[in-house]
């Protein structure tokens, strides 16, 4: 491969003395922290909406998924494509297209009629969704080229996506409170037309000078990778182990494989695979993949705990969410002076270990203490991700030439998008696996409600709900309790996870600088 000869072994030191940028570029970053926040809070808040949806539309099961799950599947299939093309014709004009068609489909899926209309749609807001985030990620590391300056670009920027997945479900209940559910969608429009008004006056264009050829078999292998892997782990996760998800798995894979050899031998690939022979880059990947598992799949199982078991209301989970929100960012804040004297290799995994006390403090901490245990533990969760989610995305950054911060940035994307998907399908999957193994069903229940039951544990608060109050109440003591029963070995794999995660970076960041 003819262009890894050109990335350097080690993060050029210059960075640290480049020019530092004035106000200009510190309101440039305010103007791109507008898309983040819309994104994060579009990750989060269209599960609220899910109910009336489904009683405006009546979709039918399979479209009711599809509504979920179109977007990711298209955004993950698209990120790496679209971090090139940023790359090729300009990270803003492509960040300016994709706010524009983001805010014009919001507008139009808030009024669909059918529920084949809003996949539709779903699938455009994809689309336009996979411009927005690589281009924000690599005009940071075009607009801030010192490397103090940049960490600090970056600390905002992964707060940004934190406040925006705590404002989530706080938006979402307020917004359904009062209005139709369309208006989980309009919220874009007021939120991008900003953006397209102030990025051009504040937000330099940026892109490779010397970008090579669009090559259109790569761009088709590399969504023919992402997209089957991604709807096989989602398979796999609600539908368990299949041949289904196995068949796309093996496609995606081979795709992957064939996409992977093409790079290898082109002249100037799409996306340089001598990126991932560096452990910067590598190590920094795995550790965003990683601890997106562990975040996800925490936030996965106590919002059910505190809503369905605890009794919180969706707004009021949303409020208990928000003080380990606050703390990841806080964390990624206050890590990058820290950065500056302790390197990579032992600052993440010292931050990981935060991470794993809250885990462990799930694990051993029973449903009958409430919601404050659960609270403190996501606290020191969040503090552990805020710090070692902005120390690794500047390092993935740092370690890919200015030229191909796009494509650097899309893989960063990309990782976060599969540790998101993969949250759900492992640590959701064993928890589910455990309730179901576990659930007692009382005597004289009807079948439809024992059918709901065994599915999930909203299954059984529904069904339950349902029935006479005495056996009502036996079902939901018994789901409750099932429910219980998972917690502990769940929140150890995901403590274990976070733990593989701390390692990783302890073996793969031994060559990189802690300036």
């Amino acid at each position: 491969m003819t262009r890894t000869a050109s990335i350097p072994t080690v993060v050029d030191n210059a960075e640290t003395d480049a020019p530092r940028v004035g106000a200009r570029g510190w309101a440039a970053l305010v103007v791109l922290m507008l898309p983040v926040l819309l994104v994060s809070v579009d990750n989060t808040v269209l599960s609220f909406a899910l109910p009336e949806i489904s009683m405006a539309l009546s979709p039918s099961g399979a479209e009711q998924l599809w509504i979920i799950d179109v977007y990711p599947l298209v955004l993950a299939g698209l990120l790496v494509t679209m971090g090139t093309m940023g790359d090729r014709f300009g990270r803003r004009k492509l960040l300016l297209i994709g706010a524009t068609g983001f805010a014009a489909v919001s507008a139009l899926a808030a009024f669909v009629p059918t529920a084949g209309l809003l996949i539709g749609a779903r699938a455009l807001l994809g689309f336009f969704g996979a411009m927005l985030m690589p281009s924000t990620l690599s005009l940071l590391r075009s607009i801030f080229r010192n490397r103090e300056q940049r960490r600090m670009a970056i600390a905002v920027w992964a707060a940004g996506f934190s406040a925006g997945a705590a404002l989530g479900p706080i938006v979402g209940g307020f917004l359904l409170e009062h209005f139709a559910w369309g208006s989980v969608f309009l919220v874009a429009v007021p939120v991008l037309i900003p953006l397209l008004i102030l990025a051009p006056l504040l937000v330099p264009e940026s892109r490779d000078p010397n970008p090579g050829r669009i090559d259109p078999v790569s761009i088709v292998l590399s969504m023919a990778a992402m997209i089957p892997v991604v709807y096989a782990i989602k398979t796999l996760a609600v539908d368990g182990p299949s041949w289904k998800a196995g068949a796309f798995a093996a496609f995606g894979l081979l795709m992957g494989y064939l996409f992977v050899r093409r790079q290898n031998r082109a002249e100037i690939p799409m996306l340089d695979m001598g990126l991932f022979r560096r452990g910067s880059f590598s190590g920094a990947i795995m550790v965003n993949l990683l601890s997106v598992v562990a975040l996800v799949g925490f936030l996965y199982f106590v919002s059910q705990h505190v809503q369905l078991v605890l009794g919180l209301s969706p707004m009021e989970a949303g409020f208990a969410l928000v003080p380990g929100m606050a703390a990841m960012i806080i964390a990624g804040l206050l890590v990058v002076p820290i950065s500056r004297r302790v390197r990579p290799r032992v600052l993440i995994p010292a931050a990981l270990l935060f991470s794993v006390a809250g885990y462990l403090l799930v694990a051993f901490t029973t449903s009958d203490h409430g919601v404050l245990p659960l609270v403190v533990a996501f606290i020191v969760l969040g503090i552990g991700i805020g710090a070692a989610e902005t120390i690794s995305n500047e390092l993935i950054l740092s370690s890919a030439p200015a030229e191909k911060a796009g494509a650097a940035s899309a893989v960063s994307e990309t990782a976060y998008e599969l540790g998101a998907v993969l949250g759900t399908a492992i640590l959701g999957g064993i928890i589910t696996a455990f309730y179901r193994g576990a659930l007692v069903l009382p005597a004289g229940l009807p079948e439809d409600a024992a059918v709901a039951a065994r599915e999930t544990l909203a299954g059984a608060y529904t069904a339950a709900a349902k029935l006479p109050e005495q056996l009502g109440g036996a079902l939901w003591d018994a789901a409750a309790t099932a429910f219980g029963s998972g917690v502990m070995v769940t929140s150890l794999i995901g403590a274990g996870l976070v733990v593989a995660a701390g390692a990783i970076a302890a073996v793969t960041l031994r060559t990189t600088p802690s300036h």
